[in-house]
């Protein structure tokens, strides 16, 4: 027998305040994935007064936004969209690997959910069937993590 237990019964963004940061390099992926997030938080509760949208120039830049976020004491939870797509040079490394390892940190420094939604595909296709595609819309999915993220973290509180 499992000690296994799911802590929520269903994702209740109902009085949730969510941060969506967003990078405004590829837009027309990371747009994509923006409308998802928010569509998804709607329709799990969270009012649309209580989303807000911030915007950087790209996702090397997510990181810092997202402390500050964090450290507003404002929201629930941040959830950083971006979209980095591979190109002929290093430069994909670094932005990827920067964004990634700074967001980590701002979670944990934070703790408070940031939720990781940036693509990073090698090319442009790759990233169309993840915003919206083939592959689904990573912006809902951010959005139901962040929420479910929400719950786990309550139902330690409640224990």
């Amino acid at each position: 027998m499992s000690d296994d237990r799911v802590m929520y019964d269903s994702l209740n963004g109902s009085g949730r305040k969510i941060a969506i940061v967003a990078g405004l390099f590829n837009d027309h992926i990371v747009g994509k994935l923006r409308a998802g997030a928010q569509a998804k938080l709607t329709e799990h509760g969270v009012a649309s007064a209580d989303i807000s949208v911030f915007h950087v120039p790209g996702c090397f830049e997510l990181p810092i936004a997202a402390q500050k976020l964090a450290r507003s004491g404002k929201f629930d939870a941040v959830i950083a969209l971006g979209a980095v797509i591979r190109g002929g040079t290093p430069h994909f490394d670094y932005v990827c690997n920067a964004c990634t390892d700074g967001l980590t940190r701002v979670a944990l420094d934070e703790s408070l959910p940031v939720v990781f939604g940036v693509l990073t595909t090698d090319d442009l296709a790759q990233a169309e069937a993840r915003a919206g595609g083939e592959h689904g819309n990573k912006g809902e999915d951010c959005a139901e993590t962040a929420l479910a993220t929400l719950a786990m973290l309550d139902s330690v509180d409640a224990l």
